[in-house]
């Protein structure tokens, strides 16, 4: 059965380079555009697409709006198409909040020149989120849910599922947090992080799949939303119990240990790195430098990047958790480490989240 896709953008170029696109893929069928969000929220009502792309600069009602009010009518899974400015890493992130699934870069290089590998990749990411339609569909976040409180009192963390096991998880054996994320990561990040006690006992490094303009705007959104410290990771930062560092985009993220203490490098991505940052470069340093003692999670994302990483830190003794199919927007890394045999756990979301807190 064909993918049905909804293009949503004002622009007649953008429109009619994905029609190019999608016509000659056989598995997905452009079922309508539309030109503003007023226009988006009518044509999703009415042809009841699989996937929405979504610009987020547009007349009459932009993406931002028009999705929030797709996903309280007739939720969808939907990539936003953002500017690589700190303006739109700013939109792009209110767009996830709001509710959208996934989004890509919107550049007219390569959009125009690029053609085959802008073509493959947001087919594939088309295909991954029409796999996925009603978990890529969440209820949107709100502003007053991450309203600033980093020096206020965190209410007890939440009761665990009774459908997963309770009990705490003692990270006085860790030494360390290693989180690796894709598609979904960004709001999974929040629910994690946000859940976090002020005095959080050990350091936490996030590897997430995001454009360099993106992961500043992200730490600092983070940063105002948690009782913890996020910041995005510099060369030469110390890994202190309690801080987050969240690797920068477009570069790689590694571990050093200088004398029993933990050091960040940052260094340019190779030629033949395809992500940047990579949660694989990540985790194989952190397994040189910490062996047995880090905790790892793999959550949401396409693709397989960090089940290599988690190889050589489960074989360190390290521990391994994934997010299960059920919570995840893209059921692709985690499924990657899972299927490998590597997951020393597999955990809902929530139950992450409320692990963590808890286990503090």
């Amino acid at each position: 059965m064909q993918i049905k896709v909804l293009v949503v953008d004002d622009s007649r170029f953008y429109r009619n380079r994905l029609r190019e696109i999608f016509a000659d893929d056989p598995d997905i069928q452009l079922i309508g555009t539309a030109e503003n969000g007023r226009e988006a929220i009518e044509k999703v009502a009415e042809l009841k697409p699989d996937v929405v792309t979504m610009d987020i600069e547009m007349p009459v009602m932009d993406g931002i709006a028009a999705v929030r009010e797709i996903m309280k009518t007739r939720p969808v899974p939907i990539l936003m198409f953002s500017s690589m400015t700190a303006e739109g890493a700013h939109a792009t992130l209110e767009a996830l909040d709001a509710g959208a699934a996934d989004f890509m870069l919107k550049r007219l290089e390569d959009m125009a020149h690029s053609q085959h590998e802008f073509a493959r990749e947001i087919r594939e990411k088309i295909r991954a989120l029409a796999r996925r339609p009603l978990h890529a569909a969440r209820a949107p976040l709100h502003k007053d849910d991450f309203a600033p409180r980093l020096h206020e009192p965190r209410e007890p963390a939440r009761q665990a599922p009774r459908s997963v096991p309770s009990g705490k998880v003692s990270l006085a054996d860790y030494k360390l947090v290693a989180i690796g994320a894709s598609t979904g990561g960004p709001s999974a990040l929040q629910q994690i992080i946000s859940s976090l006690p002020k005095g959080f006992p050990v350091p936490v490094l996030v590897i997430q799949h995001m454009p360099a303009a993106f992961t500043g705007p992200f730490a600092r959104r983070l940063d105002a939303m948690s009782q913890v410290e996020v910041k995005e990771a510099e060369d030469g930062d110390a890994l202190l119990a309690g801080k987050v560092f969240i690797a920068p985009g477009g570069k790689q993220m590694l571990v050093e240990d200088h004398s029993g203490r933990g050091v960040i490098r940052i260094r340019e991505s190779g030629e033949n790195e395809q992500y940047r940052p990579s949660v694989d470069v990540g985790f194989r340093s952190i397994a040189d430098a910490y062996g047995k003692n880090v905790l790892a999670i793999v959550l949401t994302g396409m693709g397989a990047d960090g089940r290599e990483g988690a190889r050589l830190l489960k074989k360190g003794g390290s521990s391994v958790w994934a997010q299960d199919e059920q919570s995840c927007v893209v059921y692709g890394m985690p499924q990657a480490v899972v299927a490998a045999g590597l997951a020393d756990r597999v955990f809902p979301l929530s139950e992450i989240a409320h692990r963590l807190a808890s286990g503090a």
